[in-house]
């Protein structure tokens, strides 16, 4: 696994693994428990298919009862355990440990409720991104948050890791869509949070949940908003002679006051790859291409497709192509969500980053990838949320040439320090799981990473849901201040306590 370093797998619990896999066959009967290596080797990656571990034993629970049962015995018996749902993180987010239990929610796939009164939806967590938008479709309804990965994804991947989408710059990311969650603690407690109601009082706890990558705990039941489809939507391709120009594009929309639906940006690498994989129709004469799709009343989407067209000429735009009908703005948009597949044919393995910047600092960061292009010596194709500055750099390597992922690892390293560095963060919308990991502390400090782990230590003190990831440093709770009571007597009884 590279140079991936994990938790130090606990001896006790691989020796006891016959009895754990007998335990749990009794908790979750019939096919709910895989243990063979084979039948375990489709999960032992995620979408970071350069990091691999078998877990210990694979368990698919069908109820939410059995994951609470599933819980209570992993806490009870010290066994971590790995959520996991599609398998599409691009974080390393549901790499398995090789003593836990990976928790597979893919047969919690249904549908339970659908309000259009309430323009809510109430749905398993093992329902896919596009399943929602798919079964409200014919009432004019949809689920706006739409990573490229929709097709596949579950909604409860996307509340652990808090998916975007190309239309997250105008709809929000999931935690804006999503109004409550059923889940179950590692103590095997389910609790809910939120529901089809807006707004709750109290602490933001829902808040908290969405993107905490299964370290809190295991959603069981997810409430979200739909909306109703704008009356039209249209995009429209500008072509640029270069990313600095398409850059300033971004920038000057949305210092014009208009907020696009979507606005994608893709190089030229990523221009031919998208357009020999699928014909969309892209200019294949242009160094950068941006996608602006402008959504609400005809006149209105009219009008601003005209200022847009404004912008763009203002700024040395080389091409400007606007939708003329759904089946043409679908294809655009087509090509954009099939970039990462289309990379695929022209590179063995890639490795696909997620790190965020001000959309000021576009052409600097853009300008400082390519002289780490030429520095590493690895090609790198960049397709991203171009309006929130949500950058996803694809560095393509050979995982069979020696050294060559190392380099990759090293560069997108650099990527990520340098969104950093010019006053970004590093994420956006793939989580930090174990890709992001050790490069926390460029981005908090140490008091910063204790709190954090406070909040994880509050639902789950003995660590076991999730570890190894997204902390660069592994701490018991108890080194971090708990109070422990020993034989019903507090330590210092003569200090004065709250």
């Amino acid at each position: 696994m590279s140079g991936l370093v994990m938790p130090a797998p606990k001896a006790d619990v691989l020796a006891r693994r016959a009895q754990i896999i007998a335990d749990l066959r009794a908790l979750v009967p019939g096919e709910g428990v895989i243990d063979t290596e084979a039948e375990m080797r489709p999960f032992e990656s995620d979408g970071v298919t350069a990091y691999r571990q078998l877990p210990l034993v694979v368990v698919l629970p069908s109820t939410t009862a059995q994951v609470s049962q599933v819980l209570a015995y992993a806490n009870a018996n010290g066994i971590p355990v790995v959520p996991r749902g599609a398998g599409t993180s691009l974080s390393g987010g549901a790499l398995p440990l090789e003593d836990g239990i990976l928790l597979g929610m893919g047969k919690f796939n249904r549908i339970l409720d659908i309000d259009f009164a309430n323009r809510t939806v109430v749905t398993q967590p093992g329902v896919t991104n596009l399943g929602i938008t798919n079964a409200v479709a014919d009432n004019g309804f949809y689920y706006a948050p739409d990573p490229s990965s929709q097709i596949a994804c579950t909604i409860g991947g996307n509340v652990g890791e808090n998916s975007g989408g190309v239309h997250c710059l105008k709809y929000g990311l999931t935690t804006n869509n999503v109004l409550g969650v059923e889940m179950v603690l590692i103590s095997g407690e389910i609790v809910r949070l939120g529901g089809k109601h807006l707004d709750s009082g109290g602490l933001d706890l829902l808040g908290l949940i969405v993107g905490s990558e299964g370290l809190l705990g295991v959603v069981t039941e997810v409430t979200v908003r739909i909306l109703k489809k704008p009356e039209t939507a249209r995009a429209v391709l500008l072509g640029f002679p270069s990313s600095e120009a398409a850059g300033a594009c971004v920038a000057a929309i949305i210092a014009a006051g208009i907020i696009p639906g979507g606005m994608e940006m893709m190089d030229k690498m990523m221009v031919h790859a998208a357009e020999a994989f699928l014909g969309a129709g892209y200019p294949l004469d242009v160094e950068a291409l941006l996608i602006v799709e402008l959504d609400g009343p005809e006149a209105e989407v009219n009008h601003l497709i005209d200022r847009v067209a404004e912008i763009g000429n203002g700024l040395g735009c080389m091409t400007l192509r606007a939708s003329t009908s759904e089946e043409e703005r679908v294809a655009f948009w087509a090509g954009r969500k099939a970039a990462f597949p289309a990379v695929g044919r022209i590179s063995p393995d890639y490795l696909c980053m997620d790190g965020t910047i001000p959309r000021k600092a576009l052409p600097l960061v853009l300008r400082r990838m390519e002289e780490m292009s030429e520095k590493y010596g690895l090609r790198c194709g960049n397709v991203f949320h171009a309006g929130d500055g949500n950058l996803h750099p694809l560095i393509c390597y050979d995982a069979n040439t020696p050294g060559e992922l190392e380099k990759a690892e090293a560069f997108g390293a650099d990527i990520l320090l340098l969104c950093v560095e010019v006053g970004g963060v590093l994420t956006g919308e793939h989580g930090v799981g174990v890709e992001k990991r050790d490069l926390m502390p460029s981005m908090f400090n140490e008091i910063d990473l204790d709190h954090q782990q406070r909040l994880k230590c509050a639902f789950d003190p003995e660590a076991l849901l999730n570890p190894g990831k997204v902390f660069p440093v592994l701490r018991r709770c108890a080194e971090l201040g708990r109070m422990h009571v020993s034989g019903g007597k507090l330590p210092f009884p003569d200090l004065p306590r709250f």
